[in-house]
């Protein structure tokens, strides 16, 4: 054979190319994606170490420790990722002997490049009955042809082959074969390396299994349990499996757990395999029509090797099973690989290439479907995070203003109570001191002293017990009175708890809770409960240096001044009564009164002033930390969500066309300003398609378009949203120029543009406007905005019923950077201010909807009289709006005029606009039958 000659192929082997060489260009854009996504969140968790580690709070980065185990992957996913990825394809052929084994590699390969017949061993034994020892065979690719013997993975060995002492067709024997006196462990377990420049080999190796006299088929299979995808193919030329045989597949399949091909070799096979006749296509489709007829037929006649592998769990079906090895054994695209049996050696090709293609597809799809979760699980955590960081820049400062009114109107409150009571508080007083007097006097006389040892005669004690006694009592007596005369003022200020302080108390627990400085944390709190305890909690006590005090002790020195005992009085029953009778003749409820109030106010200018203080350095706290919110919502929606946005694309991209292929563009259907949408007959079993075909020319471009089929993929399917099918990633569009993504659509009948100029009756008009508003209601129920709603983004199917689309500037409001975007006519004012939220939508309807009541597609005077753009903007920013013409229905004119207010806040929300669209159309059709009904009775 000669060193340099390019092997011939089969269609077989070339088939098997195309599907090697697809996979390792497919792993080439996994392994991409992979090492992308694993830069992205190195550098996120590096931002969000760096904010630890910082001075500033770790809370300056948005993500929680609970969260931020979303951004990367769980173990058992990456270790997947990592073999997947890392893994090149192998074809791997086993089979009940060599002689079996080596007719099915001749046949891949094209070539008899190894020997069969008698001298092949029949049954792994020779013709003289002794055990057949052939090594192990690996086909790589090379240049030259060249055989070589190493030990796998290390070094190949120095030895002398018969194949490289001269030409050689077939690798001959004695080189494939182990001697009984090798002792050489080296050279016993080496393989038998056989290099050739076949197109298959470029792409992919293949191994043949030694005997197992030779080496166990454990340690045959090692290599490839580790980063590699088997194509396992079981050659059998027996009737049924052995013993031996059976547990050997067993390992095979706990070894490496993939499916198996099961081959059944002819005794004799002819020269080459019959090519595929590419002129025949519709006539090899009957064919396999009819072969799967005939499987279905075939399903009572098992051969006994189908019914063997059934039941011992090899296949997984009783329809597992192709008798002529036609494909209708392979399972639909996305489903997992099962093994297969093909009897029909004539048409290996039809059962072989889709098995590999499946296997291989399988894998990759898997991959990619793994790597686009984790995309999608850790965009819809950017994108909530973007939407709390939104709230909280909007609501933090409206909670500090709120809780500052608040605070100020209990304030106010509090003191007006406290002023507007010492009156009825004195009329309080004497009422409580009258009704409780009795009472007094009675538990005075009873009081038991403390510190103080009364005989039971009533003998004089010293004038420092007097004292002592006196003050007992009038303790007793300013104890009862503040009992009192705290529960009356409770019940007069109760009613502002519910009022103020419940919705206070929350406020500022949810500001101190998002603040970054916990030193200050509960502090305007606990003002807040001091000023609450203000009024309920009054004190009227004896406590050094109060007025109360003051008072109370001005009229005992009185009381004791009069008592004028040469000797010390006797402590009797009478004694006390007449103390404490004294004592509450001696006060003055005016001036308890006005000291109780004047308290009352003290403490509340004390707690007032003190929350005012904390509440400001509470709002210089949140100052700060709104400015870091907002530099890392800016770089959530300028960075963060993007770059995943766009890795979500490429992965999800990848296993579409893993699965269903690259759609064909049919003729093209019109143009838009970032993209041509073409017909597409059929893809992923959807048909007809629309094909939307958009080359982004900057990365803020891709940014976008990644953003949007996100944003429309992750939507639950609307009957009034056009459902988006899939998208590929075409990297040679253009000639390999460019790279374009394919967004594939439902396709509809034509666009509402389209739809007027042909002519639409007024009921279509108005529930093609009641269709349009459901769907912009279920968009801005999911969180998004629209912002470019008009003719030509809302198709009609074949009944005139409409559907949005094109959702290219569709964002949720958090993910909005401001950006003037939209068709100019349709363009509420706010919007090139850069503030506005889902009224945008509102009022671009409000303008469609003056398209659907004039039944054309004439631009309104006040827009067609503007030379460009700005001078539009200009117009509409002053009130230029739609001019009302004399068919319009009134109730109609005056919906549009809402909904075209120059007022955000003004415009009616679409819950309201929808019911009024029912009812006009309710009212304007049955209006129409009434004429249409009058008029034919007239005629009559």
């Amino acid at each position: 054979m000669e060193g340099n000659v390019q092997q011939k192929t089969t269609p077989l082997a070339r088939e098997l190319t195309r599907i090697f060489n697809s996979y390792n260009k497919h792993t080439i854009q996994l392994k991409k994606n992979l090492k992308e996504t694993n830069a992205f969140f190195r550098e996120i968790r590096q931002n969000y170490s760096n904010a630890c580690a910082s001075t500033v709070s770790s809370d300056t980065f948005s993500l929680e420790a609970g969260q931020l185990s979303c951004i990367s992957f769980p173990s058992h996913e990456e270790e997947f990722l990592r073999s997947t990825v890392g893994a090149v394809p192998y074809i791997l052929v086993l089979g009940q002997d060599c002689a079996a084994r080596y007719q099915l590699l001749n046949c891949l390969l094209g070539e008899r490049l190894l020997p069969l017949g008698p001298e092949a061993g029949e049954a792994c034994e020779g013709v003289q009955g002794t055990v057949c020892k052939r090594r192990k065979l690996c086909f790589t690719h090379g240049r030259q042809t060249r055989l070589s013997l190493a030990l796998p993975g290390q070094y190949e060995l120095v030895h002398q082959l018969a194949a490289n002492c001269g030409r050689w067709d077939t690798v001959p024997r004695e080189d494939l074969e182990i001697h009984e006196e090798c002792e050489d462990p080296a050279h016993r377990l080496a393989e038998l390396e056989i290099t050739l420049h076949h197109q298959l080999l470029q792409e992919a190796k293949v191994m043949v299994v030694p005997c197992t006299s030779v080496q166990p088929i454990e340690e045959a299979l090692e290599d490839c349990t580790r980063n590699v995808t088997p194509i396992i193919l079981y050659a059998i030329n027996q009737e049924s499996l052995s013993t031996e045989q059976v547990a050997e597949l067993w390992k095979v399949k706990e070894m490496l757990g993939f499916p198996v091909c099961f081959v059944r070799i002819p005794d004799t096979i002819p020269a080459t395999s019959p090519a595929p006749d590419r002129r025949a296509e519709k006539e090899r489709e009957r064919e396999r029509d009819r072969d799967r007829d005939r499987d279905r037929d075939r399903e009572r006649e098992k051969t006994p090797l189908h019914k063997q592998l059934l039941s011992l769990g090899f296949l997984s079906s009783p329809t597992g099973n192709c008798s002529c090895g036609a494909p209708s054994q392979v399972s639909a695209p996305g489903a997992k690989p099962q093994s297969m049996l093909g009897e029909a050696f004539e048409r290996l090709h039809r059962l072989l290439v889709p098995f590999a293609r499946q296997v291989l597809q399988n894998q990759q799809v898997e991959a990619a479907n793994l790597l686009n979760g984790l995309h999608c699980r850790c965009l819809d955590l950017f994108i909530n995070q973007a939407f709390d960081m939104q709230r909280d820049l909007q609501i933090t400062p409206r909670r500090l203003e709120y809780t500052r009114e608040k605070e100020g109107e209990l304030f106010i409150s509090l003191m007006a109570i406290a002023n507007r009571k010492q009156e009825e508080m004195k009329d309080m007083i004497v009422e409580t001191l009258s009704s409780m007097k009795e009472q007094l006097l009675e538990d005075a006389a009873n009081l038991e002293f403390t510190d103080i040892i009364v005989t039971t005669n009533g003998e004089p004690v010293t004038s420092k017990d007097i004292k002592s006694c006196i003050h007992q009592i009038q303790e007793l007596i300013v104890v009862r009175l503040n009992q009192a005369v705290a529960n009356k003022l409770i019940s007069s200020v109760d009613y502002l708890r519910e009022s103020f302080v419940g919705t206070l108390e929350r406020c500022l627990n949810s500001l101190e809770k998002s603040h970054i400085d916990y030193s200050v944390h509960n502090i305007t709190s606990n003002h807040l409960k001091q000023l609450l305890n203000a009024a309920y909690h009054v004190e009227v006590t004896f406590h050094s240096g109060s007025s109360v005090t003051r008072l109370f002790w001005e009229q005992i020195k009185q009381i004791i001044h009069r008592i004028t005992f040469v000797n010390p009085p006797s402590i009797t029953l009478e004694w006390k009564r007449k103390v404490a009778q004294d004592a509450i003749e001696s006060l003055s409820a005016a001036k308890l009164a006005r000291s109780i109030c004047s308290q009352f106010r003290t403490r509340l200018n004390s707690s007032h002033e003190a929350f005012a203080a904390s509440l400001r350095q509470l709002e210089e706290g949140h100052t700060g930390r709104l400015e870091r919110t907002e530099d890392l919502w800016l770089r959530v929606r300028k960075d963060h969500a993007p770059r995943l946005a766009r890795l979500s694309l490429e992965s999800r991209s990848l296993r579409d066309v893993l699965l269903h292929g690259k759609p064909k563009l049919g003729r093209e259907l019109g143009r838009g300003q970032y993209g041509v949408v073409y017909l597409c007959d059929s893809w992923g079993g959807h048909y007809p398609c629309a094909l939307k075909s958009v080359v982004p020319p900057d990365d803020k471009h891709w940014n976008d378009l990644a953003l949007e089929f996100h944003y429309t993929r992750t939507l639950p399917k609307h009957e009034r949203l056009v459902d988006l099918h899939g998208s590929v990633i075409d990297h040679t569009y253009g000639s390999g120029s460019s790279i374009a993504v394919l967004l594939i659509m439902e396709r509809l009948h034509r666009d509402l543009y389209t739809g007027l100029k042909a002519g639409l009756s007024l009921r279509e008009r108005l529930q093609i406007a009641l269709d349009v508003v459901e769907g912009i209601r279920f968009l801005h129920s999911q969180g998004l905005l629209h912002r470019d709603i008009k003719l030509k983004n809302v198709l009609l199917d074949k009944q005139n019923r409409a559907k949005i689309t094109d959702l290219g500037f569709c964002k949720p409001e958090a993910m909005m950077s401001g950006s003037i975007v939209g068709t100019p006519i349709h363009m509420a004012p706010e919007l090139f201010t850069g503030k506005y939220d889902n009224s945008v939508d509102v009022y671009a309807f409000g303008i469609l909807f003056w398209y659907l009541c004039t039944g054309s597609v004439k631009l309104p005077e006040a827009f067609e009289k503007c030379s460009s753009k700005d001078q539009l903007w200009n117009n509409v920013k002053k009130g230029a709006r739609p001019e009302r013409l004399p068919s319009f229905d009134e109730e109609c004119w005056q919906l549009m005029e809402a909904c075209w207010n120059g007022d955000p806040s003004q415009r009616p929300l679409l819950g309201i606009v929808e019911p009024r669209l029912q009812s006009i159309m309710v009212r304007l059709c049955n209006l129409g039958s009434e004429q249409k009904s009058s008029s034919l009775e007239d005629s009559n």
